[in-house]
């Protein structure tokens, strides 16, 4: 089995025992330029919040937007931005991708600015 269909296989897991609790989950995905981060509802259907390092406002302050410095401004915006809109809890859906590196980054740095999960 490739890696990428074991990340998957690992992503499947994770997204039903979300979907059984029925709550907002934060969804984030890396490539190696970049990382992702979204909030999406309940249902699945509709994404409330994102931020990512392709953005404008985040990209032109970065050198790189694939590394641990990155992660962390994406994590401190989507935390911001979420607590805006009045999200506080959610849940974490890493997409199965390992919680080390850049994916633990950014799930500290929201937590630091405001979300439970």
């Amino acid at each position: 089995m490739s890696n990428k269909l074991s990340r998957i296989r690992r992503a499947r897991k994770t997204r039903l025992k979300i979907a059984e609790l029925g709550v907002r989950r934060l969804v984030v995905f890396k490539s190696n330029c970049h990382i992702y981060a979204q909030i999406i509802d309940e249902t699945g259907t509709k994404v409330l919040v994102s931020a990512s390092t392709a953005e404008k406002a985040l990209g032109d302050s970065l050198k790189n937007g694939g590394n641990v410095e990155a992660a962390k401004l994406v994590g401190k915006s989507i935390a911001t931005k979420a607590t805006a809109v009045g999200i506080k809890e959610i849940a974490f859906d890493r997409s199965g991708f390992r919680f080390q590196g850049r994916i633990e980054a950014l799930a500290t740095a929201a937590r630091e600015n405001g979300l439970v999960f």
